[in-house]
């Protein structure tokens, strides 16, 4: 009899310390935003890392479809985060950025326990027009890495013209 009003007992109790949740984790909650992107475009898959100093752990975050993010800010023997930065670090697609956007100091918020960044994190899909000339011409200087592949018979048995085409032999005399 003592047994049956135990274990409904025990099991109220742990039902109800099940929903309390003491965590003195310290969480960053922030959101990137696309500069030239149209209004209903999908950030998911954006990488974003935290960094605070003193620390050498890293966090690294990846964005929902809103931009939103959320990780837990790394730190170290000190209770409170200092000289802490989130900086986005690239995506799916190709991502520009300038110095002034890419990276943001985290600040407190009002709520315990949870941080967010001081200035917006801010990126473009598309080579801004101030550096397109410098930096977007840069990437494509490069021409096609396609070899010229000759037809030989198939009774000489060489390998394929694009193994040896290309190269050319320096004859000197030394």
């Amino acid at each position: 009899m003592a047994l049956s009003w135990v274990l409904p007992t025990t099991l109220l109790f742990a039902l109800a310390f099940a929903n309390i949740q003491l965590s003195t984790c310290q969480v960053v909650k922030a959101k990137v935003t696309c500069l030239d992107c149209h209004q209903n475009t999908d950030f998911s898959g954006i990488k974003v890392l935290v960094k605070c100093g003193q620390v050498k752990k890293l966090a690294m975050a990846t964005t929902e479809k809103d931009g939103s993010f959320e990780t837990k800010l790394p730190v170290g023997n000190s209770k409170s985060p200092m000289n802490c930065l989130a900086r986005i670090l690239g995506g799916p697609d190709q991502l520009y950025a300038s110095r002034k956007v890419v990276a943001s100091e985290i600040v407190k918020t009002q709520e315990p326990n949870s941080y967010t960044i001081s200035t917006p994190l801010g990126f473009t899909t598309s080579c801004p027009l101030n550096i397109k000339e410098a930096a977007c011409k840069a990437m494509n200087k490069f021409g096609s890495s396609k070899t010229v592949n000759l037809p030989l018979p198939p009774d000489w048995g060489l390998a394929p013209s694009s193994y040896y085409v290309p190269f050319i032999p320096i004859i000197g005399i030394p």
